[in-house]
């Protein structure tokens, strides 16, 4: 599983019983929910506010949960994540938990966010003068930068979103704006935690930054519209309210998170925990080396997701299987396609196979029916044959 490219990416050494027991960061999932971890050593506390999360390969259980984040990272275009379940399921800890296996984006070295890709789409003109300037000099235009965890309260005001006027300015000076969470969020993950119990407003600029990948603020005079690019991660409980239909169908993958079943997974599951509570950075360290190749290996995945294949026959079968759900939406074919192409790469496979379409399709294709449009189209079809024997009967008198 590991090669040099991936070495070179995790930056320093890992334990060669490690790095040569896994051919995949999918048999690295799959081994780590039953790995035991030793008994905790109480760390002193030293009174220093730090921020440890939980690993993320710590968690026990929850594959599909685990797949579907991973997804998110490797390939963007499936449109997100919404992880649905129960309070204490671990929705807000697995997603903490992936800071430490972010990989890197080109991030723009200047003010106004210019990127290379700007000028092969637009040519040297869809940049700033003093870029088109470092561009002819072969100087860079952005550096890589780890993708980052950014998360939106949920007591977040549409101007903590999308941006606010500088309050400072005085007399003649023209009118700021400071970005907001949303433009913050772009080549990020933005979580939304609770997503069900945010304000219209603030749900509906979530909607448009999402689907446009930029949004615009308007303050009197002043105008500014900021790149919003992010993966789109929420998490709801369904007993405190529904979601609107609108954002949840921009979630590509929904995930149920029920509670561990099996008693033996939750005693590891509170064995874990209890570790992590007395010494946070004892199970960091007892995951360390499969922290780093995961994330090396997630990188990896990225890399090679361009050249991931979906046979014909193949994409036929996931078609077919659209059909037979009565699916209308073509958000459907979008992230079920992505997702197993994302799938295979995960497994280090530049082809995708059978059994990557049934892993997946239960995460891109469920919640994607409405009851309300099924009857709304099943009466609306009454109407279209009556209209259709009207004009039959009309035309043919005449």
């Amino acid at each position: 599983m590991v090669d040099d490219k991936t070495n070179q990416a995790m930056g320093s050494n890992i334990s060669p019983e490690i790095e040569s027991k896994f051919q995949s960061l999918k048999s690295l999932i799959e081994h780590v929910s039953g790995k035991k971890i030793g008994e905790s050593q109480v760390q002193q506390d030293s009174g220093l506010v730090e921020v440890l999360p939980f690993p993320f390969l710590a968690m026990v259980g929850q594959v599909e949960m685990k797949y579907s984040l991973l997804l998110a990272l490797i390939n963007p275009a499936i449109g997100g994540v919404l992880l649905i379940g129960p309070r204490g399921t671990g929705k807000t800890t697995a997603i903490r938990g992936l800071v430490d296996l972010l990989p890197e984006v080109p991030r723009s070295l200047c003010y106004y966010g210019c990127l290379p890709e700007d000028i092969e789409s637009g040519g040297i003109d869809a940049v700033c003068p003093e870029c088109a300037k470092k561009y002819a000099r072969g100087e860079p235009l952005a550096a890589m930068d780890k993708i980052r965890l950014v998360e939106l309260p949920l007591n977040a005001r549409i101007e903590d979103v999308v941006g606010v006027c500088d309050e400072n300015v005085t007399g003649h000076e023209k009118l700021r704006l400071h970005r907001g969470i949303l433009a913050h969020a772009d080549r990020n993950l933005l979580l939304v935690d609770e997503v069900n119990l945010l304000s219209d407003d603030v749900v509906d600029a979530i909607l448009d930054a999402a689907a446009y990948g930029s949004y615009t603020v308007k303050r009197g005079s002043t105008t500014a519209t900021y790149r919003a690019r992010f993966v789109l991660i929420g998490t709801m409980n369904p007993e405190e309210g529904r979601l609107r239909p609108q954002i949840m169908d921009r979630f590509g993958l929904r995930i149920i998170v029920k509670g561990l079943e099996d008693k033996d997974q939750r005693l590891e599951a509170y064995k874990r925990v209890q570790t992590y509570l007395s010494n946070p950075r004892q199970v960091m360290l007892e995951y360390d080396d499969e922290t780093r190749m995961a994330q090396a290996e997630v990188q990896l995945a990225r890399d090679i997701l361009p050249e991931v294949k979906i046979l014909e026959s193949l994409s036929n079968q996931g078609l077919e299987l659209i059909r037979a759900l009565k699916i209308d939406s073509l958000r459907a074919e979008i992230t079920l396609f992505e997702a197993i192409r994302a799938f295979a790469a995960l497994d280090n496979r530049k082809v995708v196979n059978p059994e990557d379409l049934k892993i997946i399709a239960p995460m891109a294709l469920r919640m994607r029916r409405s009851e309300f449009i099924e009857k709304y189209l099943s009466d609306q079809s009454v109407e279209e044959l009556e209209i259709k024997n009207a004009v039959s009967n009309t035309l043919m008198k005449t």
